[in-house]
């Protein structure tokens, strides 16, 4: 009698733990990894599952900012509100955007992990370029993709910066119209919980994604044909891994809160942007996840889709060790002054590029081809690992938005800290910061 009622809790918590998405997501990479180990040509053919997969979540992607913007900004008091979250979200992504990529430049110059190949620029081919290298990111080009063709085509379309700022400008229009157009507000509310409903349904694909996902870049790449670059996305995985302890870790611990707390509570989440290498894929999840922490919408709304285009912070670390990688490889060696003129380029055509597909290495070409220095067709030789660079590119894009999420919720007292560390730290009696605080004010006064 006593195995039996022992038994039971076992196997309900293994039921339990088999429900869990990413329990699933990551048995589904073990079991991909396994495929395109075991069968190299299965595992390339398993390619449209990832596609179909990351193709149903931008069908959903721009439903969900909008409704979220619309009604975050139409239930503000004061519209000055969402002005202040754009300004000081802009400006925290221009911060941590140029920290990101000054430590890919002191990493880049203290390892050099292109020293040593001594390769002749002559002899690389320009044709194993990626033909989207030469879409250069220009001013004109970044404010165009902001200009959608019609009100309704932002909102049916996939461009998330047009659908952003469609929403942005309708949802003021909502908030300014006051009660004549609250039914049309509280509809945007209802049809919102019906798009939540639909992420849901889509998240739980997410397995076959991851499956499709892995077991196709194993089978592409394999282990031998990554021997000679290993130096390159070693120096660059371990650079991710610091970046995520030391600068993620830092701003957590300002805001009394953890950072690994915050990666358990997200880990579905960055597990499939980890496999799938798209940021869009979690965009709605992560969205849904930060209000239940106890961000306000307003904030929600407003940072995660313009943090998504913006605030890349995992793409900056690339951008500057692969320029530097670049450089060493071919035997280039660029003054200081060089440098600082590539990361001032970078910063700018970084933006120009947000929300392209494949944006980070467009602005590498972009960035290769403004200072002059390094021949275009040097790009060919990372072709090859782009793919698994961006693994890691992508998990810091997606952790370092909702660092940032929380950052300006808390600057915008738009953020429940109670509520946030109940979530995090499941029962646990935490008392906040703030309380401690009080009480000792008092007892001086």
């Amino acid at each position: 009698m006593t195995s039996t009622t022992t038994g039971r809790p076992r196997r309900s918590r293994l039921n339990r733990l088999i429900g869990e998405l990413w329990f699933q997501v990551v048995l589904a990479a073990v079991l991909g990894i396994a495929v395109g180990l075991a069968a190299p040509g299965l595992g390339e053919e398993l390619t449209p599952l990832n596609d179909w997969f990351i193709a149903l979540v931008k069908m959903i992607v721009v439903p969900v900012v909008f409704c979220v913007v619309t009604t975050g900004i139409a239930s503000m008091d004061n519209l000055r509100k969402a002005g202040r979250i754009g300004v000081k979200a802009i400006g925290y992504f221009l911060v941590l955007s140029l920290v990101s990529m000054l430590i890919g430049l002191v990493v880049a110059n203290v390892f050099h992990p292109g020293t040593g190949l001594d390769i002749d620029p002559s002899k690389l081919n320009a044709d194993d370029v990626p033909d989207a290298a030469h879409e250069h990111a220009t001013f004109t080009g970044f404010v165009s993709s902001l200009i959608p063709s019609s009100l309704l085509g932002a909102i049916t379309g996939d461009a998330i910066l047009a659908a952003l700022m469609v929403s942005i400008v309708f949802g003021v229009a909502l908030n300014m119209a006051g009660e004549d157009a609250a039914p049309l507000t509280r509809g945007i509310r209802a049809l919102s919980d019906v798009v939540f409903r639909i992420v849901g349904w889509v998240m739980r694909l997410a397995p076959l994604g991851t499956f499709g996902a892995l077991a196709t870049v194993v089978a592409t790449y394999g282990a031998e044909s990554l021997k000679q670059l290993s130096y390159l996305i070693i120096l660059f995985t371990a650079t991710c891994v610091l970046y995520v302890l030391v600068v993620l870790g830092a701003i957590m611990r300002a805001c009394h809160l953890s950072l690994f707390a915050l990666m358990r509570f997200l880990k579905a989440e960055l597990l499939v942007a980890l496999s799938t290498c798209s940021s869009e894929a979690v965009l709605p999840q992560l969205v849904s996840k930060l209000e239940t922490l106890g961000i306000g919408r307003p904030v929600v709304g407003i940072v995660i889709p313009s943090g998504f285009s913006f605030n890349l912070d995992g793409s900056a670390v690339y951008l500057t060790m692969a320029s530097m990688f670049l450089a060493q490889a071919v035997g280039i060696d660029l003054s200081w002054q060089q440098q600082l003129v590539m990361v001032g380029v970078m910063m700018l055509t970084s933006k120009g590029t947000a929300g392209i597909a494949g944006g980070a290495f467009i602005v590498l070409a972009s960035t290769v081809t403004a200072v002059g220095h390094i021949p275009l067709a040097a790009l060919s030789l990372i072709v090859g690992i782009d793919r698994i660079l961006n693994e890691g590119r992508v998990f810091i894009n997606v952790l370092g938005n909702a660092v940032a999420t929380i950052v300006i919720g808390k600057w915008e007292n738009d953020f429940d800290t109670d509520r946030a560390r109940s979530v995090l730290h499941p029962g646990k009696t935490l008392p906040p910061p703030a309380a401690v605080d009080t009480t000792k004010v008092g007892a001086g006064s």
